[in-house]
């Protein structure tokens, strides 16, 4: 059993194993020796972006760099689901930028924010206790990843057997700092819950049903029983590869006729989805035949052929492939 304190360095301790670098978020605060930010009101670690774009975009000019990186940190709405939407594509498919070539000639491409293809090219650091000032309160997350200087997860910590320090509790301090410093889930792709024993993991949209636990480490078989629930999570989803391909090729954003609503793979629909891919890019090279995706009702199946049909479309080896698709009910034609 874990205090809120213990806990959260203990999280700390299992990223930092995984690959990522740990900060502790008084250090880089605004106005002190090593700030990474000169206001509160701001969530993105601005230098460590314009480092990566520069990094990540080496044919691009300097000045297209720059604009990459001002375009990306340019609000385009109020509405904080809208702007996640516009923040998500920006990461998966580049920023788009205009340039003069060494003739003189005007040319468009795409600036890369993070590098999928490979995951240790890109920043990674963990901040404990980042303080974010919203415009009518401050509130402090225990901790936030960040890759390439932009927040993509928060996660909230409690402390078992104090009163509101439970499970529930963590999901209602998400929702509060949602009202309260929205601009922190600009870029947030996961949010994750945690009472020292149970772990939680969904999109900051997802109500508290669909927050759920990720049930093993690596897809060969759930995790056992005595590995606490956070560990099991944090080894499943944040290994670097992983967690990158996640943001990728696991999200999606629907649009119900109450509000848009972003939803990320569980962990049976990952790994489902992972292994037929790479066994459907093996029946392209062998006899043709990739085998069946079998799921119970109600776990997810439609979402998943989403995942799949995305994430084989993308793979280099099937060449944009054409896909058919066939839905026995009318809701899932679109």
């Amino acid at each position: 059993m874990f205090d809120e304190s213990a806990l959260e360095f203990h999280v700390l301790e299992l990223l930092a194993e995984l690959g990522w670098a740990t900060v502790h978020g008084p250090v880089i605060a605004p106005g002190e020796v090593q700030a990474e930010r000169s206001d509160y009101r701001e969530v993105v670690l601005a230098g460590r972006l314009g480092e990566a774009v520069e990094r990540l975009n080496p044919a691009l000019p300097l000045d297209a760099v720059e604009d990459a990186a001002k375009t990306a940190l340019r609000p385009e709405s109020a509405v904080a689901a809208s702007e996640n939407w516009r923040a998500f594509r920006l990461l998966v498919e580049g920023v788009p930028v205009e340039y003069r070539d060494a003739s003189g000639q005007v040319r468009a491409d795409r600036a890369r924010l993070i590098d999928f293809e490979e995951p240790w090219a890109n920043d990674l650091v963990a901040v404990n206790q980042f303080t974010v000032k919203g415009q009518h309160a401050e509130r402090r997350p225990d901790v936030v990843l960040f890759v390439n200087g932009l927040p993509l997860v928060v996660m909230e910590l409690k402390h078992p057997g104090k009163q509101q320090a439970t499970l529930h509790g963590a999901f209602n301090q998400i929702q509060t700092y949602r009202h309260d410093i929205p601009d922190l889930f600009t870029w947030n792709q996961l949010a994750v819950i945690s009472d020292g024993m149970q772990a939680r993991a969904s999109t900051f949209m997802g109500a508290w049903e669909h927050y759920a636990p990720w049930k093993t480490i690596d897809g060969q078989g759930l995790a056992p029983g005595g590995l606490p629930q956070i560990e099991v999570l944090l080894r499943g989803i944040f290994a670097p590869e992983v967690f990158l391909d996640l943001v990728r090729n696991y999200i999606a954003f629907v649009d119900e006729p109450s509000e848009l609503v972003k939803k990320a793979a569980k962990y049976h629909q990952y790994w489902a989805v992972r292994k037929a891919v790479e066994s459907t890019v093996e029946a392209v090279e062998t006899d043709g035949r990739a085998g069946v995706v079998w799921h119970t009702q109600g776990s997810g199946k439609s979402l998943e052929m989403l995942f799949y049909a995305g994430k084989v479309m993308r793979h280099p080896a099937m060449e944009s492939p054409t896909l058919v698709v066939l839905t026995d009910r009318n809701d899932l034609d679109d």
